[in-house]
C-alpha cells in the first residue's frame, strides 16, 4: 500500500518549482499537509513586499500535497487567496492544508498561510478535480 508521505515524496522530487521556493515538507497525512520555506529576496516585489504568486504558489504546494496524498492524481480545479499581512524578506512562512471534502469527483481544501510569530498572513482555498489515475 502506498503511504501519504510516499506519493508527497515522489511528487517533490519532480516538482522543481516547489524545490525553488525551497519548501520543506513538516507533516503529511491523508488529506493533509504541512509545509514551509524562507522568503528570499529575490521573492519580493518593488514596494519591498513578498510577491503575492509567492504565497500563492506556497498554498498551491501544500493544497497540491493534501488533495494528492491517497495516490489518485487530483489538479486544481478553483483556487482563491486572501492576502491578510505583509511578508518581508527572512520571514518563515507555514502552511498548513486541511482537508474539508473528500468526494469521489472533487475535493475542498482550507490552506493558511502564517508566519514565524504564528500571524496569519494569507488564507488558501482550493478545490481539485480527482482524475482516475494513480501517482505511484
Amino acid at each position: 500500500m502506498t503511504t501519504a508521505k510516499q506519493v508527497v515524496s515522489h511528487m517533490i522530487e519532480q516538482d522543481l518549482f516547489s524545490q525553488w521556493l525551497g519548501i520543506e515538507v513538516l507533516d503529511v497525512k491523508k488529506g493533509y499537509s504541512k509545509i514551509k520555506m524562507i522568503v528570499r529576496k529575490e521573492m519580493i516585489n518593488g514596494f519591498g513586499i513578498v510577491h503575492g504568486g509567492i504565497a500563492f504558489s506556497l498554498s498551491d504546494s501544500a493544497f497540491a500535497f493534501a488533495c494528492n496524498n491517497r495516490n489518485v492524481l487530483s489538479v486544481a480545479l478553483d483556487t482563491s487567496i486572501n492576502f491578510l499581512k505583509p511578508v518581508y524578506v527572512g520571514d518563515v512562512l507555514t502552511a498548513q492544508a486541511k482537508e474539508m471534502h473528500n468526494g469521489k469527483s472533487t475535493g475542498l481544501y482550507h490552506i493558511t498561510i502564517s508566519n514565524q510569530k504564528d500571524h496569519v498572513v494569507a488564507l488558501f482555498k482550493g478545490t481539485c478535480f480527482r482524475t482516475n489515475k494513480t501517482l505511484l
